[in-house]
């Protein structure tokens, strides 16, 4: 069996309620050979991942989205960088304001991938989400070397809202080792850059962005948008680059490869070769519900298993035919057990044991 979980948010890690199943799984058949492999989509929870997968983590001094000093980690995996921008960016290092929105930045996510090249890492996956900032990466170029000038010549200030006085981006700063670098952008969503889907509009509120924020924002990005493509020729208005407050958006032009943070983060980790020799793939999630069906870690794992998949959840909302659909065999849900879902935050660990072994008990395996 191979119990690959992703976090169950607000109750338990990755990790934590893979050990929960496992235990279901070993009280069910004890002859069985249990492999745990907690999973992350690149969010939140990813570092906690990968340090379970054998990565080393290491931590690099840069700053947090308003420039004030902070260690963040970031992790090397079989010679691979990992770099989560939330640790240096994220949202959780404010308390958002319309100033916040309008002036945060991704220099210390810059930062830790300058780090990680100046190590001699060539290959380094960036995991994109749960930013304070709207400044379409341009902190992240800063941080790489790149200057970002008015059409005075002059330095812009950091932030997504001064974008809009961009003339040119100068990008002779930038190291020589960066072109040997293979960048995979690992992105949580699929918005684009700009618009009323765009990184401005659907994000900046969560960020502190009043309306007129948000309108300052995506006048910026439009900016950096139109400069990059007069200098460089690459479309930076595509799906997944508005996430993460746009970072993807500045990657594109150094060759970054964006895609489902799920995916990548299952090639990071060896999810196929695992469930390979595996009979069952156990997953899970905080919900099962209409947002899984929309690409989340929980659908790539039923749909590169070759072998059958069963889930546990805090709640399934999905109908019987939807899971199967999804590829998910069977579901069992904590709250049924717990009699609500306050109840089954309060002792996730236990429930969600409870649950695998109802589920555990109702699930005929078929050796190969």
């Amino acid at each position: 069996m191979l119990i690959a979980p992703d976090t169950f948010k607000g109750s338990l890690s990755a990790p934590e309620a893979a050990e929960a199943i496992a235990s279901a799984a070993r009280l069910a058949w004890p002859d069985a050979e249990v492999d745990l492999m907690p999973l992350a989509d690149g969010g939140e929870g990813t570092l906690a991942v990968l340090s379970s997968a054998g990565a080393t983590l290491t931590t690099t001094r840069v700053t947090d989205p308003v420039h004030r000093a902070l260690n963040a980690s970031w992790a090397i995996h079989n010679g691979r960088a990992i770099v989560e921008s939330a640790e240096a960016s994220g949202l959780g290092h404010v308390v958002p304001t319309p100033s916040t929105a309008a002036n945060a930045c991704t220099c210390g996510t810059g930062a830790l991938l300058r780090e990680a090249v100046d190590r001699g890492l060539r290959d380094i996956v960036l995991t994109v989400g749960g930013t304070a900032t709207t400044d379409g990466g341009s902190g992240v170029l800063r941080s790489l070397g790149a200057r970002f000038l008015d059409e005075d010549g002059k330095d812009l200030p950091c932030g997504g809202a001064t974008l809009s006085t961009l003339d040119r981006i100068d990008f002779i700063g930038l190291p020589e080792a960066l072109a040997d670098v293979r960048l995979s952008v690992a992105t949580d969503v699929d918005s684009p850059l700009l618009g009323s889907r765009g990184a401005a509009a659907v994000y900046g509120p969560q960020k502190g962005a009043t309306p007129e924020t948000v309108a300052a924002l995506d006048r910026g990005l439009r900016r950096l948008h139109e400069v990059l493509l007069r200098q460089t020729g690459v479309e930076t208005d595509v799906p997944g680059s508005g996430a993460g407050g746009g970072i993807p958006a500045a990657l594109l032009p150094l060759d970054a490869a964006v895609g489902s943070g799920a995916d990548l983060l299952l090639d990071v980790i060896g999810f196929d070769q695992a469930a390979a020799t595996a009979d069952l793939v156990v997953t899970g999630e905080g919900s099962l519900d209409d947002q899984t069906l929309t690409g989340k870690l929980v659908c790539s794992v039923a749909a590169r298993s070759p072998v059958p998949v069963v889930a546990v959840a805090g709640r399934v909302t999905l109908s019987p035919a939807a899971l199967h659909a999804a590829g998910i065999r069977q579901a069992e849900a904590l709250v049924t057990h717990a009699g609500s879902a306050s109840a089954a935050v309060d002792k996730a660990a236990h429930w969600t044991t409870v649950a695998a072994q109802a589920l555990f008990a109702r699930y005929q395996p078929v050796p190969r």
